[in-house]
């Protein structure tokens, strides 16, 4: 008979004692979410691969501070946004506001695949900001806490990227909702 597989919060106690295996096996539980979140916000492959992996680095130096007083998922997720925030300031001088058409997006799932084709088309902080806003349901204020703006700030450059997105959809260079590219 073979052992039952360890729930999550069971990975959780025995990573945060040191249990590399348990530490693994969370990580091939949240690992995918974070990336594509990751890929959100710094708007390229390579900086999401790697503050996936930073963020990962920071999960496990972190761990033994979790407390289980929110969810693990909310508190991973709070971990990925900050380190995919830290990642694009880290290399903001390595990469344009716009990103080519023909970024590799390959390693997205299909599901999400032409969300992220046309968000990846958007002004860096216009991006961030309807992706922490419209996505993943920051409000204004912590937006601009996160950023380091302004709530109107925020406010207005999810406008510009609502803009922004309408007319790219508009244009046709995306196929959502049944349009053609």
């Amino acid at each position: 008979m073979e052992p039952r597989p360890l729930l999550e919060p069971e990975l959780i106690d025995k990573a945060k004692l040191g249990d590399k295996l348990a530490f693994k096996q969370l990580y091939q539980l949240h690992h995918q979410r974070v990336y594509a979140l990751c890929l959100r916000i710094t708007g390229q492959v390579s900086l999401a691969e790697e503050a996936t992996q930073d963020c990962f680095v920071r999960l496990w130096q972190k761990l033994p501070q979790f407390r289980g007083e929110s969810q693990f998922t909310t508190w991973l997720h709070s971990l990925s946004v900050n380190q995919a925030l830290s990642s694009l300031k880290k290399h903001r001088s390595f990469w344009s506001r716009f990103v080519s058409s023909d970024t590799d997006v390959e390693s997205i799932s299909d599901e999400y695949e032409d969300l992220d084709k046309i968000l990846l088309k958007l002004p860096e902080r216009a991006r961030i900001v309807f992706v922490l806003h419209a996505l993943e349901g920051y409000k204004h204020q912590e937006v601009g806490q996160l950023m380091g703006i302004a709530a109107g700030t925020s406010k207005a450059q999810y406008h510009r990227a609502q803009k922004l997105l309408e007319a790219l959809i508009d244009q046709g260079q995306v196929d959502i909702g049944g349009r053609n590219e």
